[in-house]
């Protein structure tokens, strides 16, 4: 029998990358990958065709090109690319195309990649923190969240999908740094809130594991997790595995805000919705489940071992 095939958009990216060298490494799954791509001539793209992939020309902001990429599918990995442009309206087009294109297809399994719409828990009147482009409490995950309805309107078999804190942020964005006395810090606005992170990685694997399930996961949300700590566990984690102390320290959410870069706001914004409802965003978060989906799972430890040399100690 041919196998099924699984679109998936953003293929050369963390999320998509990793499901389809998921689907291609399991050489005698039911499953193959379709990687969709802007450039199907760039290293990522040529390195997923070696791995037997199918290679195409699609982009999110082209419906047509989607649907063209879709034709023929089993299913389809859909994702939106916030940070390449910070525009939620954006992502909410991108998700509208990406629905009505898996329904064209008449695709039998689709998982969207989402997030909580935050103002469902925090409306734009509450002033805990502050309203973001006008509409917005925190801009990538509203966007996200309010796009959900475009798949579940269009009456496409989908599973959201929730994924967590990637570990790689230690790697380009949110490692230790050397305070002014010398020593290693990290630095998040958590508190002494746990953090549900992931390695990216092990988003695609569980991605693959919602797609085996079959029917199973259809309408219903998933979010994965490979572990949920604190700022004081994650910074213990570290200094056992840089060999160098690590203190943690738990800045406020104002102060993350003030730092001023490109979407310090909407990250400051996260960090403390995320501690105000720690209990409702750590169990919709679950490890357990995430295992089951994915047994090769990683730990934060586990994922240190392979890469805290590529952690740069500024």
């Amino acid at each position: 029998m041919p196998k099924k095939i699984i679109a998936v958009v953003g293929a050369t990216g963390a999320q998509g990358g990793g499901l389809v060298r998921a689907i291609q490494h399991d050489q005698n799954g039911e499953f193959t990958g379709r990687a969709l791509t802007r450039d199907v001539n760039s290293d990522a793209a040529k390195e997923l065709a070696r791995l037997g992939a199918e290679v195409v020309a699609a982009d999110v902001d082209d419906v047509e090109s989607l649907k063209r990429a879709f034709n023929g599918a089993h299913g389809a990995y859909c994702v939106t690319f916030f940070w390449a442009h910070f525009s939620p309206d954006k992502e909410k087009v991108e998700a509208g195309s990406m629905a009505a294109a898996a329904k064209h297809a008449g695709l039998a399994h689709v998982i969207w990649s989402t997030l909580e719409d935050s103002r469902k828990w925090m409306p734009l009147s509450d002033d805990r923190m502050p309203t973001l482009m006008g509409r917005y409490k925190v801009p990538h995950f509203d966007g996200k969240g309010e796009s959900d309805h475009f798949f579940t309107d269009a009456g496409v078999p989908v599973t959201f999908s929730r994924a967590a804190f990637y570990w790689e942020n230690f790697i380009y964005t949110a490692g230790p740094t050397k305070g002014s006395d010398g020593a290693l810090a990290l630095t998040l606005p958590l508190g002494d809130s746990k953090l549900p992170g992931i390695a990216t990685e092990d988003i695609g694997k569980c991605a693959y594991g919602v797609f085996k399930k079959g029917g199973e996961f259809v309408g219903k949300t998933v979010g994965v997790a490979g572990e949920q700590l604190t700022g004081s566990e994650m910074a213990a984690a570290l200094t056992r595995a840089l060999g160098k102390q690590v203190r943690y320290d738990g800045m406020t959410p104002d102060a993350f805000r003030a730092l001023g870069f490109p979407g310090a706001d909407d990250l400051g914004n996260m960090f403390q919705f995320q501690s105000i409802f720690e209990n409702d965003f750590l169990k919709s978060r679950d490890p357990v489940l995430s295992r089951s989906l994915n047994s090769e799972l990683q730990t934060f430890d586990q994922w240190l071992v392979q890469n805290a040399s590529r952690i740069p100690l500024g």
